[in-house]
């Protein structure tokens, strides 16, 4: 399965398009660009593969893995990037601007049930951020 995050950046904040196969999955919110500096800027623009991850604190989710001098780069629920994404990637159901989005928790459920049932079925799963 392949992801296509199409972004626009803002200076407050990076909105983007998520899609499979030409389908809508969610809108997502992301940290301005800011040189790839950890914990206040999106990732590069790239090739990247997805994985399930656990922690206590988001349950079960999703990791962007090998990103550029970069780790924990998460999918996780958040409505307002610069209060609670620290680089990760939150799926939001509706922009509502800069940065900012709208049932963000419905939106994360929507992705994680579709990659873990390509997960699940043995497919690699990557995501182009463009």
């Amino acid at each position: 399965m392949v992801l296509f995050l199409t972004r626009t950046y803002f200076p407050e904040g990076t909105n983007g398009k998520l899609e499979c196969e030409g389908k809508l999955i969610a809108y997502t919110i992301e940290l301005p660009w800011k040189q790839n500096e950890k914990r206040v800027s999106c990732i590069p623009e790239g090739k990247y593969f997805i994985r399930k991850r656990y922690s206590t604190k988001y349950k079960w989710h999703l990791e962007v893995v090998d990103v550029p001098n970069r780790s924990l780069i998460l999918f996780h629920p958040a409505n307002y990037a610069q209060n609670e994404l620290l680089g990760c990637i939150a799926p939001v159901t509706k922009l509502s601007g800069p940065g900012m989005g709208l049932l963000s928790r419905k939106a994360f459920t929507k992705l994680k049930d579709k990659v873990y049932k390509a997960l699940d079925n043995g497919e690699s799963v990557s995501l182009i951020v463009q």
